[in-house]
């Protein structure tokens, strides 16, 4: 199974790459990704250089384009779409079906992966898919268990990719609409989830409090990690009681299940963190690596080494075993 790794900066990529992936996805620095964060990705001369770099040591480089089209303003998505082709990255990965079309119509030969954000999860989306767009791969929404994936595999014609490790959108992908009511910013057009520019931190008493967009999303006291707030991983009273309305603010960590994942017929090995810095990149990537050509038992280990680099410094299996509140 490939392992296809995050890099936000032109430094993580390189970082990504030395450490050992098999593919490294970024994006533009524009609202055509969704991680349009300030200081962050990559312009067109960055993305050729990166490719190149890649290429010299047999790594792929993925573009994503994964947020939906603003009408009135799809040229943007296109000519994106038309310079990462002209950059010669080994694919792209799209949300919007008007850019599938584009792509699939403008630029034959460039291998099209089917993003997170379209939440395809079921024989009938993923055959439509294949069948209108010509999409090689598709990565799989975070609400699966292996059962599922193992039952859609046997049904399609293309690759499949699943997230193993990061932060954990506990939404149906493509569908979320809490950040933009606080904020005005969309993850999925606008490709900002809790933008940094309305978060605010605050003391209250011997409390830290954090808000986003004004609304209070969560109290920490002086012995707990203050987190960066989402609304998906705010902590909320809840009629009676004062708890996460969602779910914890933890990490995603499935490697311990390597061998079912690759029984079920799990292509490619996804990790989250465009938004992290190289250091953390070249930790996960290089302990990933070593994992991945460990035996069975040697695992659990060598993935120890990622909780203090988790949310909460914890882990979770996620959907992948429907635990969910």
């Amino acid at each position: 199974m490939e392992l296809i790794c995050p890099a936000g900066t032109p430094a993580s990529f390189r970082e990504a790459v030395d450490a050992g992936a098999d593919a490294v996805y970024c994006g533009f620095r524009d609202e055509t990704n969704a991680r349009n964060f300030p200081g962050l990705n990559f312009d067109p001369a960055e993305l050729r250089e990166a490719v190149a770099y890649a290429h010299a040591r047999n790594v792929k480089t993925f573009v994503a384009l994964n947020t939906f089209m603003t009408a009135g303003k799809e040229e943007l998505w296109y000519r994106r779409a038309r310079e990462a082709t002209e950059a010669g990255v080994d694919a792209v990965i799209v949300a919007d079906f008007g850019l599938m079309a584009y792509v699939a119509e403008q630029h034959p030969t460039q291998r099209l992966h089917i993003s997170v954000q379209a939440s395809a999860s079921n024989p009938d989306a993923l055959a439509y898919l294949v069948e209108n767009f010509g999409a090689a791969r598709v990565v799989l929404p975070r609400t699966l268990t292996i059962q599922d994936i193992a039952r859609l595999a046997r049904r399609v014609a293309c690759e499949l990719e699943v997230f193993v490790f990061g932060g954990l959108c506990v939404m149906a992908e493509g569908r979320c609409s809490l950040s933009s009511y606080a904020t005005g910013k969309s993850p999925n057009m606008n490709g900002v989830c809790s933008p940094a520019s309305h978060v605010r931190y605050h003391q209250s008493g011997a409390d830290m409090v954090s808000d986003l967009g004004g609304f209070t999303i969560n109290r920490f006291s002086a012995t707990e990690p203050a987190g960066y707030p989402t609304l998906c991983k705010g902590r909320f009273e809840i009629g009676d009681s004062e708890a996460y309305a969602f779910e914890d603010p933890v990490s995603l960590d499935v490697m311990d299940q390597l061998d079912e994942l690759r029984a079920a017929g799990v292509t490619a090995l996804k990790v989250e963190g465009r938004q992290r810095g190289k250091a953390y990149i070249s930790e996960v990537v290089s302990t990933l690596r070593a994992t991945l050509n460990a035996a069975p038992r040697e695992r659990a280990v060598l993935m120890a080494r990622l909780r203090s680099l988790s949310e909460g410094q914890q882990t979770t299996h996620g959907a992948y075993e429907k635990q969910w509140r």
